[in-house]
């Protein structure tokens, strides 16, 4: 059996590359703030055997505390240089901190942490921390997460090589701000870095209350925007949608 991945939703995703398990951004629950989840809720063996946790950011809707809590605390969280406390506090002794530019290996993947163009910090009143992406090589796989960026000049650096670009297309309402991808410049991005694959992820999943009559442009539609894009932008990347929920398995 190959490598597979699975997108749980939002920007959550396991990764089962060459026997390690690793699991991105941990949004699980039904709801958060004025937030509520729309797909399926997210199957609890997603959680199980997980070998380290990739958080590329510290806002809520990437590092939830609620639904870190169902994790092993002995499992590896490796988070922006100077988030390590936030793990730390709720019992999680096995803490990595990188800067963009550092590695460090987890079972069988060599993980390097890429820069991303969007602000870190906790909210409110978190200090300054860079985001993070991270680029992922196994021996059978070579998988970029973007986390939340927006397009950066070091992008077209990433590539040529990679299987799978996991690239946020959307957010959880009509207004997605700086540091952020949408459709368009996602397809950029897929053009910048060449990946065989790019998974789109950060849509479908969460909407903002008020929102439900919007559902179909805001929830279902980027994806398929981003295809169209795409066949104008980088017509030799292939875009895979995966529902929440949904895996795929590498060749």
């Amino acid at each position: 059996m190959g490598d597979t991945i699975t997108f749980a939703g939002h920007s959550t995703v396991r990764l089962d590359l060459d026997g390690t398990t690793l699991l991105t951004d941990p949004l699980l629950r039904s709801r958060f703030l004025h937030v509520r989840r729309h797909a399926e809720p997210a199957a609890e063996e997603l959680l199980h055997d997980v070998d380290a946790v990739l958080v590329s950011h510290l806002h809520p809707d990437h590092l939830d505390f609620p639904s870190i809590r169902a994790l092993d605390r002995g499992v590896e969280m490796v988070v922006p240089a100077g988030g390590g406390r936030i793990p730390a506090r709720r019992g999680f002794a096995n803490v990595t901190e990188l800067c963009p530019g550092e590695a460090t290996r987890i079972g069988d993947v060599d993980v390097l942490a890429t820069t991303a163009a969007h602000d870190g910090r906790r909210y409110p009143v978190g200090p300054p921390i860079e985001a993070l992406g991270f680029d992922l090589r196994s021996p059978g796989s070579h998988v970029y997460f973007a986390g939340d960026t927006d397009l950066f000049d070091e992008m077209a650096q990433l590539g040529p090589g990679i299987d799978v670009a996991l690239l946020p297309v959307a957010g959880w309402g009509p207004k997605l701000g700086r540091g952020h991808l949408n459709a368009r410049s996602a397809a950029e991005a897929a053009a910048m870095i060449a990946p065989r694959i790019v998974v789109p992820i950060h849509w479908g999943t969460y909407l903002r209350a008020g929102l439900e009559r919007r559902r179909g442009e805001l929830l279902d539609d980027p994806p398929h925007r981003l295809i169209e894009h795409a066949r104008e932008l980088a017509p030799e990347v292939e875009v895979r949608v995966l529902e929440p929920g949904e895996e795929m398995t590498l060749a």
